[in-house]
């Protein structure tokens, strides 16, 4: 991703975002179109914490998942009736061009028809099948050490590293999923989080909880 963004872009205030993902999809719904796909690709943020637990837990407002960024073109070649919108910085770039896709790194599927919003992808940094911490990139961990399934199969990244993306905003609703998943960890990972806040985010208010 480059450091400046394209000109353009559009500007959607709060409410009328929220009215645009009030269908957005569920993990079942994204796990069904992306079956055998080669790339790496899992649910993160807020639902992947929910699928580690084994049952919703609270309201999602969107779906995120993420995909090393050279496999986005296999995720987007299995929606061929919807667009995909880069994302940035508050704005919004429809159909957009490779510029407005190397400048960004979020991508929201639109539906044509409809406007709404329904998942959002993460183009992640990689080398090959090895991810790369958008955060710190000295932070590299295998795909298959990071990625988890469910039962039925939905793959979600794992619950320490959920928790060390919502470190930096630390919302109202990030303090609650800390508190509540950290007790359902192992102690493994809970040093591993516990290595990596202090590694992104060093005196995060987290580490005293640890």
């Amino acid at each position: 991703m480059t450091d400046s963004l394209p000109p353009g872009g559009t500007v959607l205030d709060a409410d009328e975002l929220h009215a645009r993902w009030a269908d957005a999809w569920g993990p079942e719904q994204v796990a069904e179109r992306l079956g055998g796909i080669s790339a790496p690709w899992c649910i993160v943020a807020g639902w992947a914490l929910d699928l580690f637990r084994g049952g919703q837990s609270r309201p999602h407002g969107d779906l995120e998942i993420a995909v090393p960024a050279a496999g986005f073109a296999e995720v987007r070649d299995r929606f061929p009736e919807y667009v995909f919108d880069a994302v940035g910085s508050g704005r919004i770039w429809a159909s957009p061009g490779a510029e407005a896709l190397a400048a960004t790194y979020q991508t929201w599927l639109r539906d044509p028809a409809s406007g709404q919003f329904l998942f959002d992808v993460f183009r992640e940094p990689h080398e090959g099948r090895v991810w790369i911490c958008r955060r710190d990139e000295s932070l590299r961990l295998p795909y298959d050490a990071i990625v988890e399934r469910t039962a039925d199969g939905i793959p979600y990244l794992a619950p320490e590293l959920v928790l060390l993306f919502k470190a930096k905003a630390a919302r109202p609703k990030d303090h609650a999923d800390f508190d509540g998943v950290l007790p359902l960890l192992s102690q493994a990972r809970r040093d591993d989080l516990g290595g990596w806040l202090r590694r992104v985010h060093p005196g995060h208010p987290w580490l005293a909880k640890q």
